[in-house]
């Protein structure tokens, strides 16, 4: 029986050679990005501010600047931040609430909460964790500071596992409750985006998406005069986002805030005052 033999194709050193040079221009890009990366952050003044302030990120200095404009915060409110990962707008929000404001930041990924900020590890746009979300809130000491500084104490990141026992039995509190008991929030806050693709419409769309839940969430717990903050990424569909706002709220703004990067697309929708 013949033996085998196996023969190289005279461009397999070519080949070779082609992927060993594709591969170390690739790998010096990725470097070349990186270090580019690390750059414009160690040039970037909010970057360098958020270190000084031990504020979370630089995303916080948006949501101030939003605030010093439409001024949407007041001592005592109660509010929610949609995607609050890693925690710089809930900072601010406890900032500006307090003494006796309380926050409730709600995420699908685990993070340390900011101090004075109750959680809910879960997808929002899980009816079951919404329905979670409002069981929280309509305690209203619950997750709010006492005059000692006290803040009445949760689990930690909130166990969706027995309230969704309840609600397969029949037993949520929330089902029971009218749309008006529930309107129990002066601020929602949504900071929400998807993972960008770099294809416009694309992230566009899943962008609208995430606003368009958030500002359902919106209609369900805000109470009359409550606000509405929700970022996007803009493109063509963002103007039937607007004239839904509109409908809802007596005063709607958009605004790219000056510490958002040039570059960004993202953008902010305010929406003020809920109509009754």
């Amino acid at each position: 029986m013949p033996s085998l033999v196996l023969t190289l194709s005279p461009l397999v050193p070519v080949l070779r050679a082609f992927c060993n040079s594709t591969c170390r221009t690739f790998t010096v890009k990725r470097h070349s990005s990186s270090k580019r990366w690390q750059a414009r952050q160690q040039n970037d003044r909010y970057t360098r501010e958020a270190t000084v302030q031990g504020l979370k990120s630089r995303a916080a200095f948006k949501l101030l600047q939003i605030d010093e404009k439409y001024r949407i915060f007041r001592s005592g409110q109660t509010v929610v931040d949609l995607g609050y990962a890693p925690g710089s707008w809930s900072q601010v929000a406890v900032d500006r609430t307090k003494p006796n404001g309380r926050v409730l930041g709600i995420d699908i990924i685990p993070a340390q909460p900011p101090k004075g900020v109750s959680t809910i590890q879960g997808n929002f746009l899980s009816a079951e964790v919404q329905r979670y979300v409002q069981d929280f809130l309509r305690d209203p000491r619950r997750g709010r500071p006492h005059e000692d500084g006290y803040i009445m104490p949760d689990r930690g990141p909130e166990d969706l596992s027995q309230h969704a026992l309840d609600i397969k039995a029949g037993n949520s509190g929330a089902n029971q409750e009218s749309n008006s008991e529930l309107r129990t929030v002066d601020v929602v806050l949504s900071d929400m985006m998807m993972n960008t693709s770099g294809v416009n419409f694309k992230d566009h769309a899943g962008s609208m998406d995430l606003c368009h839940a958030a500002l359902q969430f919106g209609y369900n717990v805000l109470k009359t005069g409550g606000n509405f903050v929700c970022k996007f990424y803009q493109g063509a569909e963002d103007k039937e986002l607007e004239k839904q706002l509109r409908e809802l709220f007596r005063r709607v703004h958009r605004l790219k805030p000056e510490s958002s990067r040039n570059e960004s697309k993202e953008a902010y929708f305010i929406g003020l005052e809920r109509r009754g």
